[in-house]
């Protein structure tokens, strides 16, 4: 009875309105918190979704967020909610006033091929703090300029992160490099970055999903969210378990 009881907890649903299901236990049941994804929203219903997954878990994600769905939250929930919004990253983030994000010693790499490329770097980062990760941040090392690419390598190494997370957009080259570098698994994310044929990432991912680097796996075109939960998930859980070895 008691483990029927835990398992209806773990997948408790919140319905909002006529509009959404909130699956506001996710992340105690998979590790990776439900994300709102606010294209294609109202800001109505982003509000009221943001605001219903903060009271339940304590904080809330959105990506894809405009300026102005943003100053329209803020307006609605900030007295009682602290908001942080990315501007580049285009994420927001709604917590509970007092509420503090649990640091589970995870630790990961995030990597950019060039600056245009930090905009999804920037999601991934967002997302694996919120999973109670550090991030240890190198962008602008794309292999145009290989060489500035050496002293991450070394810092990265010495910090025993538990995974890394590449973005590049143009060909896409940088996360095979890294992992041919690297002693722990890499994700590639392509980013539309580019000119002409291919510039919208296509050209990219083709490179990712045909490189001859094992150990690297390719989330879709600008998904730093998936990237960023998939390595923070990766990080997580070796940090859980070198806390039960000890």
């Amino acid at each position: 009875m008691k483990s029927h009881k835990n398992a209806a907890r773990l997948h408790a649903v919140e319905t909002v309105g006529h509009f959404a299901k909130l699956d506001v236990k996710r992340h105690e049941r998979t590790g990776i918190p439900e994300a709102v994804f606010a294209g294609g929203k109202s800001t109505a219903q982003v509000v009221a979704i943001l605001e219903r997954l903060a009271a339940a878990s304590g904080q809330a994600l959105a990506t894809h967020v405009s300026e102005e769905c943003a100053a329209a939250v803020r307006r609605k929930l900030g007295r009682r909610y602290t908001l942080d919004y990315n501007t580049l990253a285009r994420t927001l983030v709604v917590r509970r006033r007092g509420f503090a994000v649990k640091h589970t010693g995870g630790k990961i790499a995030l990597l950019a091929a060039g600056t245009a490329d930090v905009r999804v770097a920037e999601e991934a980062r967002v997302t694996a703090e919120l999973m109670g990760c550090e991030v240890l941040r190198f962008y602008d090392v794309g292999i145009a300029g290989i060489h500035r690419l050496i002293e991450p390598l070394h810092q990265m190494h010495d910090a025993d992160i538990a995974c890394a997370v590449v973005c590049a957009g143009m060909e896409g080259a940088l996360p095979a490099v890294v992992r041919g570098l690297l002693h722990v698994p890499v994700i590639g994310v392509p980013v539309s970055t580019g000119y002409g044929y291919g510039g919208r990432g296509e050209a990219a991912l083709m490179t990712m999903l045909q490189s001859c680097a094992p150990g690297l796996t390719v989330v879709n075109i600008d998904n730093g969210f998936g990237a960023g939960a998939t390595a923070a998930l990766i990080a997580n859980r070796m940090a859980a378990g070198v806390k039960r070895k000890t």
